[in-house]
């Protein structure tokens, strides 16, 4: 016979009270969806990792101090600006492309505003590239071909892919600024 499910907000009186049990539950139910999402953007195992352990440690240390009321939102709100801090603390611009390259251009249905309005920056600022950079970008972004694919598919070098995926990255963060971009993607 299968247990119940706790609900988050019982979980969360626990964890209020300083519940071992209800923290290891919270932990068991989310560690790895909250990895995944970190990884989905960071894509790096170390990183993701430390950021997850990290956001569980704070929940502990100020579990009695910092009621929640939807902890599945807290949890991830915590890991997005986690993420958010490392993408900034990238040291050099060919690290910040990595991570930009490997997030896809769409978000769930439930956008806020700010995302949509900087969604549509984007979209405008793909929109006013040069047709085939705009092609590549996209078969890279959206249809997540991989360099080799594009090139073959278009009849042009893997080094005419990169390039153009390069100028794209450089148009878009021209046009809506460095720091907005990696605050934009911080939270996809």
């Amino acid at each position: 016979m299968l247990k119940p499910k706790i609900s988050d907000s019982i979980l969360c009186e626990g964890l209020n009270k300083k519940d071992k049990k209800s923290f290891d539950l919270i932990f068991e139910r989310y560690w790895k969806r909250l990895y995944l999402y970190a990884y989905k953007i960071f894509q790096d195992q170390g990183i993701c990792e430390d950021i997850v352990q990290e956001v569980f440690i704070k929940l502990w240390e100020n579990a009695e101090s910092n009621p929640i009321n939807n902890l599945e939102g807290y949890l991830f709100r915590a890991v997005k600006f986690r993420i958010s801090n490392a993408i900034r603390n990238l040291k050099n611009t060919s690290q910040i492309d990595d991570v930009l390259g490997n997030l896809p251009l769409q978000h769930p249905v439930d956008l806020d505003f700010e995302f949509q309005e900087t969604n549509g920056l984007i979209h405008r600022s793909i929109e006013s590239l040069p047709e085939k950079c705009r092609e590549i970008f996209r078969l890279s972004r959206e249809e997540h071909l991989s360099n080799r694919e594009i090139a073959e598919r278009l009849d042009i070098s893997i080094r005419t892919v990169e390039t153009q995926i390069y100028r794209a990255l450089k148009v878009i963060r021209k046009n809506i600024g460095e720091l907005y971009i990696l605050f934009f993607f911080a939270f996809l």
